[in-house]
Parts: structure tokens; C-alpha cells; sequence
């Protein structure tokens, strides 16, 4: 498969959330506001690039009866770091993703990208696959966060767009039921529009 095939699975086809339903705790979790779906999705995407490029390097020298331990240190190495770096530069939204940060390390779609792919491909697949995968990953909890935002709050980012004078906003979308409630929404969506334009 060429790289930029690899790339481009994570998008759409693979998508994590909205074709394979991985990593749903974070993504039902921190989607409450916009921004902190994107956060989030950044923080794992920046984990799963480099996860995949470490686990790529060292693949012929990684004995395969402590795989997934050795995974796992370098994994929760970089999720230490971006806890460090997010908790040293954006205070406010690693405060608001709380917990979820650390639990990237058992984040079943990094652990998963490690074991089926990157442990088997070259390094350059790997990087394309944890890129792809990654904003994929950014792309659906950004979309379901807005979703969600928007419905409970009228906002976006932040920014209003359905007026306070007029709207009445829908408070359960800003709950973890409504969190089920709106996945649930898109992915009926995202099943017609891969079934109207053939994405399988």
C-alpha cells in the first residue's frame, strides 16, 4: 500500500471513532466543549506519531514474548510527556481534559496502531499511519464535540452562533447521555453517507 494510502485510512475508511468505534472513553468523555475535543485529538495524535516511529525503529530488536510491556513503556513515555508539555503551556485545557491525558497510554487505538502495524511496517508507513490515524482521530472528536457544543450551549469554540434571544438550548447534549445520544446521530450519518458515496 503506498504511503499515501496509508496515510489517508485514518481519515475516513478506518476512521477510529466513526468506522471502528476505538478509543471511545475520551471521545464520549472530554466532548463536551470544542476545544477540548481538539486538544484531545492533538494530544493523541502527537503520541501515536511518535509511538509508531519508536516501535517502527525498534521492531527487529523488540523480542516478541515482551511486545506489548515494551509497548506500553514507550507509549506512556510520550503520554508523560505531552501531560508535561500541555500541563506547561496550555494550563486551562489540560486541566479541563483532567484524567483522560494520562489514559492515553491505555488508549486501545494507540496500543492497537503499535501491535498491528508499526511493529511490522517500515518507518515511514508507520509515521503515515499514526498521522492518518491521528487526525482522523482529531477530525471525529472535533466534529462530535461541536456537535454537542452547538446543540447544548449554541456555541462553537466558544463563539456563538444560534442566538440567546431566540434559541433554547438543549442541556442534555452537554451530559454523558447526551454524549451517547449525539455519537449515535453521526454515526447513523456517517453509515448512509458511506453507503450514498461508497466509502467502504
Amino acid at each position: 500500500m503506498s504511503i499515501m494510502k496509508e496515510f489517508s485510512k485514518g481519515i475516513i475508511k478506518e476512521n477510529a471513532v466513526f468506522r471502528l468505534l476505538l478509543g471511545l472513553c475520551p471521545t464520549l468523555a472530554v466532548t463536551g466543549l470544542a476545544e477540548n475535543g481538539f486538544g484531545m485529538g492533538l494530544a493523541t495524535t502527537a503520541v501515536l506519531v511518535a509511538s509508531n516511529l519508536v516501535i517502527s525503529l525498534l521492531k527487529g530488536v523488540i523480542p516478541s514474548k515482551i511486545r506489548i510491556p515494551i509497548f506500553i513503556i514507550v507509549i506512556a513515555t510520550f503520554v508523560t510527556m505531552v501531560d508535561m508539555v500541555l500541563n506547561a503551556y496550555m494550563p486551562v485545557l489540560h486541566s479541563q481534559l483532567g484524567i483522560f491525558v494520562p489514559l492515553i497510554v491505555v488508549n486501545c487505538l494507540v496500543l492497537g496502531r503499535a501491535e498491528a502495524f508499526a511493529s511490522k511496517q517500515p518507518v515511514i508507513h508507520s509515521l503515515a499511519d499514526g498521522l492518518g490515524m491521528g487526525l482522523g482521530f482529531t477530525l471525529a472528536l472535533t466534529i462530535l464535540a461541536a456537535v454537542r457544543e452547538l446543540l447544548a450551549q449554541g456555541t462553537i469554540f466558544q463563539i456563538e452562533i444560534l442566538g440567546a434571544d431566540w434559541y433554547q438550548p438543549f442541556q442534555v447534549f452537554g451530559s454523558p447521555a447526551g454524549a451517547f445520544l449525539a455519537l449515535g446521530l453521526l454515526l447513523a450519518v456517517m453509515s448512509a453517507l458511506s453507503a450514498k458515496f461508497k466509502l467502504e
